[in-house]
């Protein structure tokens, strides 16, 4: 490996350096605001208080609109779950007709603006599933949120399936083992960190979704995101903004993080 000259390494630490702070700050401000005692966004704070998490501890809005996030997430990860990982084996355990094309359209959700992605689907829940009685809803987010998750599940799985080969499975079956023995026993031991780490991610983007969610969920449903961005500018409700949004920030970094151990738990117990 070769090595970085010293003024390399300087210049490329500075850069780390400047985007980790545009990166964070922004993020550490928010958590210092949740505690500040003005209702206005004041920099440096006047002073400190915990009143507005008390606000936001009994905000029923904010507690319905948790529980409606959480349900979304849930669901979507778990149709997620399911239907990425089904394409990932079908992808890479099997030659057949149009693979690659599968392959493509499974990965293009998560490159489309979010916006394309929630006006098409607004589109198709109003106007051709309207007639049959499909409404804007908590189911119709859910199928909106899946539509990327799908990706992340597919990608993290395709991944290990392509690092561990078929050697183990195809000993499993010189040895007499059906096709749900080598499945269980061989197969999901080595790719069940991909797939929590797929799911934990999945739910993560889905928890902080709100463009996809603002075009599907309809006028009944609001989803924690959106309860933020609606009491954004309301000066009663900005220091309960606050505190939401640092503790949505708190929430989603939970799972990338065991994600992350998860990912490299299970590429050093291979090593």
């Amino acid at each position: 490996m070769k090595l970085l000259s010293t003024p390399a390494r300087i210049v490329v630490g500075l850069c780390m350096a400047v985007g980790l702070v545009i990166l964070y700050v922004p993020l550490l401000l928010i958590v210092l605001n949740s505690f500040n005692s003005s209702r206005t966004f004041s920099f440096p704070p006047p002073g400190f208080t915990l009143q507005w998490w008390v606000d936001a501890f009994h905000s029923r809005g904010a507690a319905d609109a948790l529980a409606t996030s959480v349900i979304a997430g849930l669901c979507a990860s778990a149709i997620a779950l399911v239907l990425g990982t089904m394409a990932a084996f079908a992808v890479q355990r099997f030659r057949f007709f149009g693979r690659q094309s599968i392959n493509f359209l499974v990965v293009l959700p998560i490159t489309l603006p979010g916006i394309v992605t929630g006006i098409a689907l607004a589109s198709t829940f109003t106007t051709v599933l309207g007639p049959v009685g499909v409404t804007l809803g908590l189911a119709t987010v859910i199928i909106g949120h899946a539509t990327f998750c799908i990706v992340i599940v597919y990608n993290n799985v395709q991944a290990r399936l392509r690092r561990m080969g078929t050697s183990l499975e195809e000993a499993s079956g010189d040895l007499g083992a059906r096709g749900w023995q080598t499945f269980l026993w061989v197969t999901l031991p080595q790719v069940r960190g991909a797939l929590a780490a797929g799911v934990l991610l999945a739910f993560a983007l889905s928890f902080d979704e709100i463009v996809v969610t603002t075009f599907t969920a309809g006028p009944a449903v609001q989803t924690l995101p959106i309860w933020i961005f609606q009491n954004l500018f309301r000066p009663n409700q900005a220091p309960v903004v606050n505190v939401v949004a640092a503790v949505l920030t708190i929430l989603a970094i939970i799972p990338v993080w065991i994600s992350q151990r998860l990912a490299g738990d299970s590429v050093s117990s291979r090593v």
